[in-house]
């Protein structure tokens, strides 16, 4: 199949390594020109592409001419605007795809999108404009903007916090005091899932629709980077004694039902995990 994966950073690079030892014909996209080469070398068809918000590229016509984009463009968190800009970026992506043979779309999204709800939350449990944070609420605007089409099957797969390799969410914890939401249940993914899934997807007939996408495992925040902290060799964090219970944890059965999938990493609270 040819593929198109716009956005070639942490997650994006090796899963097109990986699609391509899958016998997939890989283009994909970088905002920096220095990358061009390492996607060349990797055997990635190389392109220049900016969204500032509109969408900018030279010389990319065959990038939209593929079968499936993978779309990972995350809204930045920093920008004060993130809704209306990245609102703007998934438009102007949304208008060129209708000059372009591309019929399907995975969308990577994020379990950001939920509102500070208790209990075990579902995909039906986003609220428009009343996401945990603004990212979002700009992440539910896009899924939005690519499902309303009736000439494109897009399959949206909202991430837990990322981890694996070089990136671990307990660094940037690391020697901090009296945190808050020590009970609060952690909704967590390893990339080697993340790319499998979305394997998963491409090899079965394309499954459009809304999908979680986190681990079996949901230890309690202090448990956990109390722990992956002291196998990373970093300082500890403390945690506030906190008998707060009302906290979310993201329901993953839709996606283990509806693709069959099993976790390559369950359990977050395996620290075997981390440098993997």
């Amino acid at each position: 199949m040819n593929i198109s994966i716009l956005g070639c950073g942490w997650l994006g690079l090796p899963l097109a390594k990986t699609l391509i030892k899958d016998g997939h014909n890989v283009h994909g996209s970088t905002t920096t020109k220095t990358k061009i080469q390492t996607l060349n070398e990797e055997g990635i068809t190389p392109y220049l592409i900016t969204l500032e918000p509109r969408l900018s590229c030279n010389n990319c016509e065959a990038f939209w001419q593929t079968e499936l984009l993978i779309l990972n463009i995350p809204p930045g968190r920093g920008r004060k605007n993130v809704v209306e800009y990245h609102t703007k970026q998934i438009r102007s992506i949304r208008e060129r795809l209708e000059n372009s043979t591309i019929k399907k779309i995975v969308f990577v999204s994020s379990t950001s999108v939920y509102p500070k709800l208790p209990g075990v939350v579902t995909e039906d449990d986003t609220i428009p404009g009343q996401a945990g944070r603004d990212s979002g609420n700009a992440l539910l605007q896009a899924e939005k903007i690519l499902r309303d089409s009736d000439s494109i099957n897009t399959a949206v797969l909202r991430f837990g916090g990322l981890y694996g390799y070089d990136r671990h969410p307990a660094k940037y914890l690391a020697g901090r005091q009296n945190l808050d939401k020590g009970n609060a249940p952690v909704n967590l993914i390893h990339r080697d899932d993340c790319i499998n899934i979305i394997r998963e997807i491409i090899k079965k007939p394309f499954t459009k629709g809304i999908f979680n996408a986190v681990s079996d495992g949901h230890p309690p925040r202090k448990m956990y980077y109390t722990k992956a902290a002291k196998a990373l060799g970093l300082e500890l964090p403390t945690f506030k004694d906190d008998e707060q219970k009302d906290y979310k944890v993201v329901s993953n059965e839709k996606l283990k039902k509806g693709l069959g999938y099993v976790f390559k990493h369950p359990n977050p609270m395996d620290m075997k995990a981390i440098n993997e």
